[in-house]
């Protein structure tokens, strides 16, 4: 029913469901750390303030890189900028160089997400 709904539910909207019904569990694990529902919600909320204060982020909808390894920084920076209606390219952490620039060119975004180092 939820797929035939007009306009259709979003990952968002299914995230912030359960934000509401179950905020004390737990929805990642990774290593010895877990979040809750409502941690990756105050996150991604901390996250997308900072992106629109700094950044200008926001109404504007520009698409965002992300070049991040796969940790949990990961889950709340796509929430974040679903939050703010922010088209986001995945990129792989692991490639370099000409295949890295041609995906940076092809997502179109004027905004790079980067963990140090990379």
């Amino acid at each position: 029913r939820r797929l035939n709904r007009r306009p259709p539910v979003t990952l968002l909207e299914v995230f912030q469901e359960h934000v509401k019904r179950r905020p004390a569990r737990a929805m990642i694990l990774f290593q010895d750390e877990v979040y809750t529902y409502e941690a990756l919600e105050k996150r991604s909320n901390r996250l997308a303030r900072l992106l629109v204060g700094r950044l200008g982020l926001g109404a504007t909808g520009r698409p965002v890189a992300v070049f991040l390894p796969n940790q949990p920084a990961y889950v709340w920076t796509w929430l974040a900028l679903a939050k703010l209606a922010c088209p986001m390219a995945c990129l792989n952490a692991n490639v370099r160089g000409r295949a890295l620039r041609h995906a940076l060119g092809a997502a179109g975004a004027t905004v790079l997400l980067a963990s140090p180092g990379k």
